[in-house]
C-alpha cells in the first residue's frame, strides 16, 4: 500500500461506494493484481470508518487494522491528553506503552513532545510507524515492537499506558485481566515522574488507588474513556469530568454529600455522562440549587433556569404517571410529529414507544421515562438553549 502504485490506488478509492465494491473490484482487477486490489479495498473501508475519529485530512493519509480503528483514541481526546501532559511542565518526552496504531503518539508529537511508541504486535507496530511517516512525524516518534513490561522508561519525562481491554470474547471488565494488568500499569505509572493510565469508563471507583487523579472524558456528550493521572502536578484523590469539545471540567477532591431529593420543578437537567461516571452529579445539583427527582436517578430538577455546560437542560411542561394511552393522546393533541425519548429507570425501549405513538404533526417534544420518588413517571418538555 505504501508503494507508488498502492498509493495511487488508495487515492482512487477515497470516495468509493462500499455498496458497489464488487463492481469496483472487478474494474480495478483489469489493471492491478487481485491481491493489491483486495488490500486496497480493505484499507479504503477502514479509512472511511476512521474519518469519525481522525478527521478526513488525517484518516485518508493513515493506515489501519480493523482492531486499530476500533480501539484507537479519537483525535479530540488524544489532543486533550497531550495538552494536559504539556501543561504539567517539563514534559519533553513520553513513553507511550501499548501505542496501538499511534493515535496518542501522533497527538503528543504534534504538541512538540518526543515519543517512544511501543507495541508488542509486529503488524500494529508497523502500522504505527507508517502513520508517523505518513503524517511527517517520524522525527518525533520512535516506534518499537516489544513487550511493554520489558521497556526501561527511566529516561522519559512521562509515561502513558493504554492496556488492551479486549480479548477473544470481547471487552474485558476485570482490570487485572487487562494486558498488561492494571496493577502492573499502575506500578509503571508510579515509577515515572508523571503518568497517565487509560482505563475503561465503567471501572469501579473502589478500584482507583489513592495516588491517582481520575478523569472521565466525554466528547459530544458520549463518554469515551477514563484516565488515571499520577505524579507531579496531579492532585491525588481528585475526580474530574472533562467535556469535549468545550474543555469544561468539573472536579471534586472528596466524596460529595448525597444531594437532596424533591418534587419535579419547572426545569430538568440531564448531567453529561462523564459527570455521572465521575460521581459528580451532586456538584451539578449544588450549582443549580436544585435536587434529584429520585435518589437512584441522575436527573436534576430546579424551579429556576440554571444553564450549565455540565448538563443539558429542559423546560418541563407535563408530569404524568406512566401510561402509554395517556401519552399517545397528549402527543396527538399537541400535534407532536418528532419525539425524542430519554429514559433512566425504565425498561421501555425508545424505538418501541415511538412506534406505538404513531406520531403526526409539525411540532417536537422530549419525553423522559423515569421514576419520581420511586413511581414510574413520564416528563414532557423542550430543550433549553445551551450557554
Amino acid at each position: 500500500m505504501r508503494t507508488p502504485r498502492g498509493t495511487a490506488l488508495l487515492d482512487e478509492l477515497r470516495d468509493h461506494d462500499p455498496a458497489r465494491e464488487l463492481a469496483t473490484a472487478t474494474r480495478l482487477r483489469r489493471d492491478h493484481p487481485a491481491s493489491l486490489v483486495s488490500a486496497a479495498l480493505g484499507q479504503a473501508r477502514l479509512r472511511q470508518r476512521a474519518v469519525a475519529k481522525f478527521g478526513a485530512e488525517d484518516a485518508y493519509r493513515m493506515f489501519f487494522t480493523p482492531d486499530g480503528v476500533e480501539q484507537a483514541t479519537r483525535t479530540s481526546v488524544a489532543a486533550h491528553r497531550a495538552e494536559r501532559f504539556a501543561r504539567l511542565g517539563e514534559v519533553r518526552s513520553v513513553a507511550d506503552l501499548c501505542c496501538g496504531i499511534g493515535g496518542d503518539a501522533i497527538a503528543l508529537a504534534r504538541r512538540g513532545i518526543s515519543v517512544l511508541a511501543v507495541d508488542r504486535d509486529p503488524l500494529t507496530a508497523l502500522v504505527a510507524r507508517a502513520n508517523a511517516e505518513a503524517l511527517g512525524l517520524q522525527d518525533r516518534i520512535e516506534v518499537r515492537c516489544a513487550d511493554v513490561t520489558e521497556i526501561d522508561t527511566s529516561a522519559y519525562d512521562a509515561v502513558f499506558v493504554d492496556p488492551a481491554r479486549r480479548g477473544g470474547r470481547g471487552r474485558i471488565f476485570d482490570p487485572e485481566a487487562y494486558s498488561p494488568p492494571l496493577s502492573w500499569a499502575t506500578e509503571a505509572a508510579l515509577r515515572a515522574p508523571r503518568a497517565a493510565l487509560k482505563i475503561a469508563p465503567g471501572i469501579p471507583h473502589e478500584a482507583i488507588g489513592p495516588d491517582a487523579e481520575a478523569e472521565w472524558i466525554s466528547d459530544g456528550g458520549d463518554v469515551k474513556e477514563a484516565v488515571l493521572w499520577f505524579g507531579r502536578g496531579i492532585e491525588p484523590g481528585t475526580f474530574r469530568a472533562t467535556l469535549l469539545p468545550s474543555g469544561a471540567a468539573l472536579t471534586a477532591t472528596a466524596p460529595l454529600p448525597a444531594p437532596p431529593v424533591g418534587p419535579v420543578g419547572r426545569y430538568l437537567y440531564e448531567p453529561d455522562g462523564a459527570v455521572i461516571r465521575a460521581h459528580l452529579v451532586a456538584a451539578v445539583v449544588a450549582r443549580c440549587g436544585g435536587r434529584l427527582i429520585d435518589e437512584t436517578i441522575a436527573y436534576v430538577t430546579s424551579d429556576e433556569p440554571h444553564p450549565s455546560p455540565y448538563a443539558t437542560g429542559y423546560e418541563i411542561t407535563d408530569q404524568l404517571p406512566f401510561h402509554m394511552k395517556r401519552l399517545k393522546a397528549l402527543l396527538r393533541e399537541r400535534r407532536i410529529g418528532v419525539l425524542t425519548v430519554k429514559k433512566r429507570g425504565s425498561a421501555v425501549e425508545p424505538e418501541e414507544l415511538r412506534r406505538k405513538m404513531k406520531l403526526q404533526g409539525p411540532h417536537s417534544a422530549t419525553v423522559f421515562l423515569t421514576r419520581v420518588a420511586g413511581a414510574p413517571t413520564m416528563l414532557i418538555g423542550q430543550p433549553l438553549k445551551r450557554p
